[in-house]
């Protein structure tokens, strides 16, 4: 059994917001979260352990796109069917997309399409587990925990080749 006890915190600054960073005992990374600016409090810092300010540095290293995959140690917390759905999330690469119909039908059930919606928005890691890389099967933008605005972002920040605005 994990034992997820956020133990650590720390923040990073990003061009779409404050990430707050929680931390087990052992320092694998439990959350991943953007901070509301009306709800964010003053930032204090953790231990400042190496463990910490590795996983700080490859989250810059991403915003400033240096970086395309992190090396992290993950301990997310959720059922065994969200478990499978963000292991499945972590296999899609950098700058691509898929639907949430294509995440159902690679877990073998083109039926649970909703369930794997569900699982998709209850990820506590973002941009490590790239639940932002999941879009409607039509192309549009569907929903995300840190606000469609940042998915947005995050897709065109992505995009490998440029261009005026994918959505």
């Amino acid at each position: 059994m994990k034992n997820n006890s956020k133990a650590f915190e720390d923040y990073v600054e990003t061009p779409i917001g404050t990430l707050m960073l929680s931390f087990n005992k052992d320092f694998e990374l439990i959350s991943a979260v953007f901070l509301e600016p009306e709800i964010a409090q003053p930032i204090a810092k953790s231990s400042g352990s190496d463990e910490i300010q590795n996983v700080i540095k490859q989250f810059e290293e991403y915003f400033d796109g240096k970086r395309t995959d992190f090396n992290i140690k993950l301990s997310p917390d959720g059922t065994e069917f969200q478990t499978r759905v963000w292991n499945e999330l972590l296999n899609i690469p950098f700058g691509k997309t898929v639907s949430y119909q294509q995440m159902a039908n690679t877990l073998g059930d083109p039926k649970v399409i909703r369930a794997a919606a569900s699982a998709n928005g209850k990820n506590p890691i973002s941009i490590v587990i790239p639940c932002h890389r999941v879009i409607g099967s039509d192309g549009s933008l569907t929903g995300y925990a840190g606000g469609l605005h940042r998915k947005k972002w995050l897709l065109e920040f992505e995009s490998p080749s440029p261009q005026q605005s994918l959505f």
